[in-house]
């Protein structure tokens, strides 16, 4: 691994020049044999061929893996909504792990696009790449105008029936009554802002507000979830079969 060589992967831990040179860092081996599946790999250094010191130098981590990759940034089209598909946006994620996390859950529960807004963290910065634990190699994730996204005509039909875009909301309606969820199946669901939640743009395009209770009911307890922790309970709640009715 040459002096210039190290220089540049540690460019990259900076999203002005992962957007200049149209790359991104992965670390560890399991990460890295993930997105091997799916993006070109532009360069490739492990403890097996260079120096340990070398790779220590270019890491991002606090404790390197022992390899390090170099991978060509992939551009997706926004996806184009499909009947019995359910999409997952995200409204102003900030934190990289909570946004890592969320694409490696998303990835679990089966959603394959992930729209964001264009003030959500990148998806390609070392943290986030590492926190997905390659489930980037699977789940595409896509940047755009959110509100101007979410009000596109093409929304408007899904299935024959108007588009529903669920979002959570301290005062939106359990999410574990009966009627709070139309069809599991179809939808968009909105994450909101860790601190402030959905933005107003976001807000007022809502068709379906969800609360996760929590337990007892009407007992004082945390002001609100983490968002990650929430993204996964919904996404369990909508892929959970629903009862047989006898």
């Amino acid at each position: 691994m040459t002096q210039n060589e190290i220089k540049q992967i540690r460019s990259l831990q900076i999203k002005k020049f992962r957007d200049e040179l149209n790359l991104f860092v992965a670390e560890g081996d399991k990460c890295i044999s993930e997105l091997s599946k799916s993006f070109t790999l532009v360069q490739h250094f492990s403890a097996a061929d260079t120096p340990l010191k070398d790779i220590e130098r270019a890491s991002s981590l606090r404790t390197p893996q022992g390899s390090i990759a170099v991978f060509r940034k992939p551009q997706f089209p926004l996806p184009v909504i499909e009947p019995d598909t359910l999409y997952l946006a995200l409204d102003g994620i900030q934190d990289p792990g909570n946004l890592g996390t969320i694409i490696r859950t998303a990835d679990w529960f089966g959603i394959r696009d992930i729209i964001c807004s264009a003030n959500t963290a990148d998806c390609f910065s070392p943290k986030v790449v590492q926190a997905t634990m390659g489930a980037l190699a699977r789940v595409r994730v896509h940047y755009t105008d959110l509100p101007a996204w979410l009000t596109n005509p093409q929304l408007s039909t899904l299935n024959s029936q108007p588009s529903t875009i669920y979002g959570t909301l301290l005062t939106g309606k359990d999410l574990y009554a009966p009627d709070a969820i139309p069809d599991k199946r179809s939808g968009i669901i909105v994450m909101g802002n860790e601190g402030n939640g959905l933005s107003p743009e976001v807000r007022k395009l809502i068709t379906h507000s969800l609360r996760i209770p929590s337990f007892p009911p009407d007992e004082p307890t945390s002001e609100s979830l983490n968002v990650a922790i929430a993204t996964a309970i919904i996404l369990a709640h909508f892929r959970q079969p629903d009862p047989i009715k006898l």
